[in-house]
């Protein structure tokens, strides 16, 4: 590959701009964690463990739309003066969006079970196997051809970091205090008032992807398509051999099995166990502190002793702390609200190294293949985080049914089945935090010292083509 000469330098309006495109990302996505399994549940009057395992379903489909879309990044051709990847943000914006605010219209609630589940099953589609990957796979893949520098790709993943940080805080707290009604002294969610927050979002996520569009650049132009090209079977083939890919792949599934059960079951824990929603928009907020507190962290702690070293150490401190809520059982809400805000922090800073991980795993995969595949490693790598959150959807799911959930109970949760929603909360994320540092202490290849001579190599192969 090589760089476009006539560009203005990489600065701050990119990492701004990198950042309003997840900002238009979770917009969509931090809404369907929060609250689209609780909405079906509780105000459609689906079970639990259908609604979890048509999530599942839903990411075998994700496996043909994600690869495919990888590969038609990588063949297609750069729109002169606009880029490769940059083209699809605003081809896809709107119907992101507008899949995405189908998904909540509450008029399903009175239509046959059998309706129901289908429009799930549909919308469900629309929204994540179709439009958001066909807006998330280039934007992902993009980070690569924004800089070639691994100092700027890690400013990248963790201005992407803080723009998913911030979409979380603005639904955290709005969705909250707009969604629920205090009916008969008990916390209820109101269908009408879900519809009308998503159409909210949806309008922002529109804003945020063309703010995204307008102010990012790319500037390293990808070699024209030639033999060397490989079949997506033949990319596939050596994905399999991909050690760094597969247990980065490993990796996310596991920290996606934690963050989003925390997230999925503060749907429950708040209004069922602690009868107090209104503590999971503070949660939200101090979750958000956890994450700033992270960004500022990552960058030095990471070039001091490399990404992997410093979130395999950070996950395990979350999977203590989430163990210690879980024999406290604290009574005061409050109490639960900071250790949460804790394990946000040993979270958040694989979070905001995570997008620098696959890069390196990018450069890793073309010295081992001579080919540089960006958009197909980034797909298939989207493709295992749509298996992470389809496991905590469906985990989720089947856990809160095995417990006795009752959906749209109007007369709330018998002590048997808040203590049950209590320990899912505590012990699942445990579970994934200990496993994500193990993958990343023991399996994941690229630490500190092997990413700076595969930096190394790239840069003499690349100087000596040019």
């Amino acid at each position: 590959m090589s760089q476009s000469r006539q560009v203005r330098p990489f600065g701050i309006r990119d990492k701004i701009g990198y950042l309003f495109g997840d900002f238009g990302n979770d917009f969509t996505f931090i809404l369907s964690t929060m609250i689209l399994m609780k909405f079906y549940t509780d105000v459609i009057g689906v079970s639990a463990g259908v609604v979890g395992t048509v999530m599942m379903a839903a990411r075998f489909v994700d496996a043909f739309t994600d690869v495919t879309m990888g590969r038609i990044c990588d063949l297609s051709r750069p729109v002169p003066g606009v880029g490769k990847f940059r083209p699809w943000i605003k081809r896809m914006c709107v119907p992101v969006a507008a899949a995405s605010f189908l998904m909540y219209l509450s008029s399903p609630a009175s239509w046959p079970y059998a309706a129901k589940v289908i429009y799930l099953f549909v919308t469900y589609i629309l929204w994540g196997s179709v439009f958001y990957t066909s807006i998330n796979i280039p934007y992902g893949s993009m980070a690569s051809a924004v800089s070639p520098d691994a100092d700027d790709r890690q400013s990248l993943s963790t201005f992407r970091s803080v723009g998913a940080t911030l979409a979380g805080l603005f639904v955290g707290v709005l969705l909250p205090v707009i969604a629920y009604q205090k009916i008969d002294g008990a916390e209820t969610l109101v269908g009408s008032r879900v519809t009308l927050a998503a159409g909210v979002f949806s309008l922002l996520a529109i804003a945020c992807y063309l703010i995204c569009y307008a102010l990012t650049q790319e500037r390293v132009v990808p070699e024209a398509a030639n033999g060397e090209r490989k079949s997506t079977l033949q990319v596939l083939k050596s994905a399999l051999h991909n050690r760094a890919l597969i247990s980065v792949i490993a990796a996310s599934i596991v920290m996606l099995l934690a963050q989003l059960t925390m997230q999925n079951m503060s749907g429950y824990i708040y209004p069922d166990y602690y009868n107090n929603s209104r503590a999971q928009s503070v949660s939200t907020v101090l979750m958000t502190v956890g994450m700033l507190v992270a960004a500022a962290l990552a960058k030095p702690l990471a070039a001091r002793f490399g990404k992997a070293e410093v979130s395999a150490v950070s996950s395990a401190f979350a999977g203590v702390i989430s163990v210690i809520t879980y024999f406290l059982r604290p009574q005061s809400v409050w109490v639960f609200v900071g250790l949460q805000t804790l394990g946000w922090l040993g979270l958040g800073m694989f979070t905001m190294v995570s997008w620098a991980l696959i890069t390196d795993v990018i450069d890793y995969a073309e010295l081992q293949n001579g080919v540089r595949e960006d958009g197909s490693v980034y797909a298939m790598y989207s493709f295992a985080r749509k298996l992470g959150q389809a496991a905590a959807a469906g985990l989720t799911g089947w856990l809160l049914t095995a417990i006795g959930y009752m959906s749209g109970s109007a007369s709330g949760q018998t002590p048997e089945v808040q203590g049950g929603i209590f320990t899912i909360t505590t012990l699942v994320p445990a579970l994934g935090f200990f496993l994500l540092a193990l993958v990343l202490g023991l399996w994941y290849p690229l630490h500190k010292r092997q990413v700076d001579e595969n930096i190394a190599r790239l840069k003499e192969k690349h100087a000596a083509k040019d």
